[in-house]
């Protein structure tokens, strides 16, 4: 998924300049998190615009999307105003840490793919590094400006690895946020839980949850095909993906 141009069934992701490419992280959470039919969005950290224009497919409602790189904010600015959604899609250049006081409205929904590499390595590029790495947000300062913005009935839906996952949970308790739904992906049966798809609410409740997997098992010595993804991951994902 690192071509320069990326192409979904009803709009066109260029990403030639943005450090983290469309991947299917962004594109797990545009497809499966909730979204009321009209209202308002906030995309936190949208890259390229992907989850933002997943949205706007998904939904009538108006969707403000913020980015602190510059050279990706330039990147969803024009994807965005490319797209015949471009009247419903505000993009915006600067910091979350900056956003939250500024903005005097609440949202239904707010949607992440946030950073969450905090020990590991650096990016060498530190556009990359800014899209991985928590440096610039951390996770305490996330669920702080999402508790604020968040409507009393509205959801937060993020993915994150399962250890990061589990970070995010506690924090979000302390901001009276509750997660009441929650997806675990897996690569294919066998394999661990890469991901976790999580929805919050400031309502406390048990939570569903259910697992997906994205691929079938390969029979022995095959490698992976087109056809051998889920149906259940066709199905979450079909309205986007060209080959489903």
């Amino acid at each position: 998924m690192s071509n320069a141009v990326f192409t979904f069934k009803e709009f066109e992701v260029k990403q030639g300049n943005c450090a983290m490419k469309v991947g299917t992280d962004a594109v797990l959470l545009g497809a499966w998190s909730n979204l009321p039919e009209k209202g308002n969005i906030l995309d936190i950290g949208t890259g390229t615009g992907i989850i933002a224009l997943m949205a706007a497919q998904r939904s009538s409602t108006i969707i403000d999307a913020i980015e602190i790189d510059k050279e990706a904010y330039q990147e969803a600015l024009e994807n965005c105003k490319k797209s015949k959604w471009s009247d419903r899609i505000n993009v915006h250049h600067l910091s979350f840490q900056k956003f939250v006081p500024s903005v005097l409205k609440k949202y239904d929904v707010i949607l992440s793919n946030p950073p969450y590499f905090s020990n590991s390595v650096q990016a060498a590029s530190e556009s990359r590094t800014l899209a991985r790495h928590t440096n610039t947000l951390t996770f305490e300062e996330l669920v702080y400006g999402i508790a604020s913005l968040l409507k009393q009935d509205g959801s937060f839906a993020t993915i994150l690895p399962q250890k990061e996952a589990k970070d995010l949970t506690t924090i979000a308790k302390r901001y009276g946020l509750y997660s009441n739904r929650i997806t675990y992906v897996k690569a294919t049966p066998s394999k661990p839980v890469k991901r976790v798809l999580m929805e919050f609410r400031f309502t406390k409740s048990i939570p569903f949850e259910d697992t997906l997997i994205i691929q079938n098992k390969p029979e022995p010595g095959r490698q992976i095909k087109t056809h051998s993804y889920s149906n259940e991951y066709k199905n979450l994902t079909g309205n986007f993906y060209l080959g489903f």
